[in-house]
Order: C-alpha cells, then sequence, then structure tokens
C-alpha cells in the first residue's frame, strides 16, 4: 500500500512540474514564421493563441528581431485592433486569404489610455489575418490592396 501512495504522490509532482511549465512556456516562447509580402520576406511571431492576440506587440520596446506579428483567424471579421501597451507606432494589415483587404498605415501609440477609451481600428471588410509591421512599411513598400502574402516554406 506504501508504494501506491509513493507512486500517486510522485505522479502528483511531476504533473504540477509540467503543467507549469506548459504554464511559462506559452507565456514566454512564441512561435514564429516566415512570409512574403511585396518581394519582402518578413520573419514575424505568431500570435496563435487568445492569450497572444491580446498581448500582440505590447509590453515590447520594439519589434526587433522580428519584422512583425501574425494573427491568424479561424473566422471570417472584421478584427478590430487597438495600441495596448505599445511602445512603438506600427503599420496594421488585413488580410483575407492571404490577399490584402484593408491597411492603417503609421498607427502611432496611445499612451495613458484606458480599454474604453483606445481608438479601435478594423477593416473595411471581413478578414482571417492580420499582419503588424514596423510604421513606415506598407509606404516604402507601396502596399496596396490585392497585394499577396504568402507562407515561405523554410
Amino acid at each position: 500500500m506504501k508504494k501506491n501512495n509513493n507512486f500517486k504522490f510522485y505522479f502528483f509532482i511531476v504533473f504540477i512540474v509540467v503543467a507549469i511549465f506548459l504554464f511559462f512556456w506559452q507565456r514566454f516562447h512564441w512561435p514564429s514564421a516566415t512570409v512574403s509580402l511585396k518581394n519582402q520576406t518578413l520573419h514575424v511571431l505568431v500570435a496563435d493563441s487568445i492569450y497572444r492576440q491580446q498581448k500582440g506587440l505590447g509590453g515590447r520596446t520594439s519589434i526587433a528581431p522580428y519584422d512583425g506579428m501574425i494573427f491568424p483567424f479561424a473566422m471570417l471579421s472584421k478584427h478590430a485592433f487597438i495600441m495596448r501597451n505599445m511602445n512603438f507606432p506600427i503599420d496594421i494589415i488585413w488580410l483575407k486569404k492571404g490577399e490584402v483587404v484593408d491597411y492603417a498605415p503609421n498607427v502611432q501609440i496611445e499612451p495613458n489610455h484606458t480599454e474604453e477609451t483606445y481608438i479601435r481600428y478594423t477593416s473595411r471588410t471581413d478578414d482571417d489575418m492580420v499582419l503588424e509591421l514596423s510604421a513606415g512599411w506598407a509606404q516604402a513598400h507601396d502596399l496596396k490592396i490585392g497585394d499577396k502574402m504568402t507562407l515561405v516554406e523554410d
């Protein structure tokens, strides 16, 4: 009987340690991808969970060492973005099936705002993905509605 109780105890301890590791791993290790837009190869972070989508680029001092962040969504919708905890301006690009459907260039930071007072940036049409890049990227690369973004296979 003593061996069975020891097994349960050690199993419980291992389970808790693994759960804690996975919790922190999700918070600090972000997946990345390489995409191509306007003949430019971009290395981006992937906001593939609700937590990551809520956090976005907020709290970072810059996008570097990445070129941006991509937000894939399971459903078509007009996904709204705000500049929560942002420390640098960005370009926001909305895509549908890899095609640019709208963009907001040079979106500025909004310090000292609350959730209720942030400006909501929304596409004029449904989208299934949003790409955030450094402010000025869209203008520097002459981004247009209809441009195509593709995933680059590593």
